[in-house]
């Protein structure tokens, strides 16, 4: 699908890429239905709360400096702003930079709902500039601002006459699409759209996007040892910078659900490559990916070079603690990308993944091909996995732990792996998208597992001590019976 950088406004992911919420079935399933594009969004029976767009976009933007975002919506919209701007703070002062973004919100209220408050998010427009002399203003909306129609992009343009910096909508209204990962697209679209300009020359360094850089140093080095350097985005960067990501020899990512919407943007609009293959988790997925873009930037002999240096520091070490890890079965509860990347990783360590559920899932990226690595897991794993598409839904989660009683339970989001642990299974929070990324951190990770599954006192004295609200009755049930329809 064409991405439309002359809107304010974009594709949401259940349009553009045939994103479900609810599915029940097997990886080889899911890898044929995201060929043939006949996947189909599953309702429910029943659903927890999960994630909002709108709140994955205060988080996003917020990674740049120096701008200010306006939330055009009740106070309770805003309410991770001071975890988000905590968050972020620390994050520059890893680095000794300064960071002064600012986070302010139109507190909109009854009255707003009826008569509209255009007039207050202009005023708050004015005196945000006012106050802070930011080099941007990001107007992120809401689902009250989006229910009552409030012509935002007027105010906008009016107020844009008045201050001399630009004045940028992001228009991620919550109820407009049940994939909270819609908000990395809004926050792109937004940068490609009122940021990135026309290149003036091509630079020597990749864009790699990323959440919150852990690996910077590491990552640097690794890029300078082939000769080129790299720009993280979006974490502790600049408008100046951004500016110029259309000047890059190619856009890198260590999620492809993260980074689909800018790397096809800008190879669409500026034919900056972007690189599609299965992400750097483990050694295949590092090793995949850095050759191409070795053969996408002209440094494949570097590249080589660096992997087998690499290569006989690292495997050696790695295939000595995969013999500890024999017969360990994982399951997997992570969101789109990274649900399937790590269960390839699981299986290269030499353990076995009994189950994958999938906070949300994209039968396809914004270039119209399916997500890599489905398609290579399904051809590679051993046996045909089960897999769920589960929306931080944790009742199922819980249904499906207890139904396969695995060794460890592996998330991405901790509230997850509280409960799993709950109920006696040894989870790890992979908070850190980097836990797995390449040779070093891959055989970091499989310590990590193993010092997890060797000691499970605390898994087994928590459970015993603490009744949860599931009966027999409901473990008994097959998790495909909460969807409608059942199986």
């Amino acid at each position: 699908m064409t991405i439309n950088l002359n809107s304010t406004t974009f594709g949401k992911r259940e349009e553009r890429l045939g994103s479900v919420v609810g599915y029940v079935g097997t990886i080889q399933d899911l890898a044929v239905q995201s060929r043939c594009g006949t996947l189909k969004d599953r309702g429910r029976c029943f659903s927890q709360s999960s994630s909002c767009d709108a709140g994955c976009v205060l988080g996003y933007i917020s990674h740049i400096r120096d701008v200010a975002i306006i939330n055009h919506a009740p106070s309770g919209c805003a309410a991770s702003a001071s975890t988000v701007l905590t968050n972020q703070t620390q994050l520059a002062a890893k680095r000794g930079l300064p960071y002064d973004t600012v986070i302010l919100g139109t507190d909109m209220n009854e009255s707003d709902t009826i008569f509209g408050a255009a007039e207050s998010l202009r005023e708050t427009i004015l005196e945000t500039y006012r106050r802070y002399q930011p080099s941007a203003i990001f107007i992120t909306t809401s689902c009250v601002s989006g229910i009552i129609g409030e012509d935002v992009d007027s105010v906008i343009t009016e107020t844009g006459e008045e201050i001399p910096v630009p004045v940028i909508p992001i228009h991620c209204e919550g109820f407009k699409s049940k994939v909270w990962a819609t908000g990395f697209d809004a926050t792109d679209h937004a940068v490609l759209s009122r940021i990135v300009k026309p290149p003036r020359k091509k630079g020597n360094f990749v864009n790699f996007k990323n959440f919150n850089e852990s690996a910077r140093d590491d990552i640097v080095e690794m890029f300078r040892d082939i000769g080129v350097d790299v720009f993280m985005i979006y974490s502790n960067t600049t408008l100046e910078e951004l500016s110029h990501v259309s000047e890059a020899l190619a856009t890198i990512s260590i999620c492809g659900t993260l980074a689909s919407y800018l790397g096809n943007g800008l190879e669409q609009q500026y034919g900056v490559p972007y690189i599609k293959t299965i992400n750097p988790l483990g050694v295949t997925g590092f090793e995949t990916w850095f050759r191409e873009i070795g053969r996408v930037i002209g440094k494949e002999a570097e590249v080589e070079a660096y992997i087998q240096r690499q290569r006989a520091i690292y495997l050696p070490k790695i295939e000595e603690v995969k013999k500890k890890l024999q017969g360990i079965h994982v399951i997997l509860g992570m969101g789109s990308s990274f649900a399937f990347q790590v269960a390839r990783v699981v299986q290269e360590l030499g353990m076995e993944v009994d189950y994958i559920a999938s906070w949300h899932y994209d039968s396809r990226y914004d270039d119209g091909a399916p997500p890599p690595h489905v398609q290579y897991l399904a051809e590679h794993s051993p046996r045909n996995i089960g897999v769920s598409v589960a929306d931080q839904q944790n009742f199922e989660i819980l249904n499906i732990l207890n139904k396969y009683k695995p060794d460890l339970y592996l998330a991405r989001h901790p509230g997850t792996t509280v409960w799993a642990i709950k109920q006696g299974v040894p989870s790890i929070f992979m908070a850190d998208e980097y836990m797995s990324f390449g040779y070093k951190r891959t055989l970091s990770f499989a310590y990590t597992i193993l010092d997890r599954i060797t000691n499970r006192s605390f898994e087994r004295n928590l459970s015993s001590r603490i009744r949860l609200p599931y009966t027999d009755w409901w473990y008994r049930q097959d998790n495909a019976s909460f969807y409608e329809g059942g199986r």
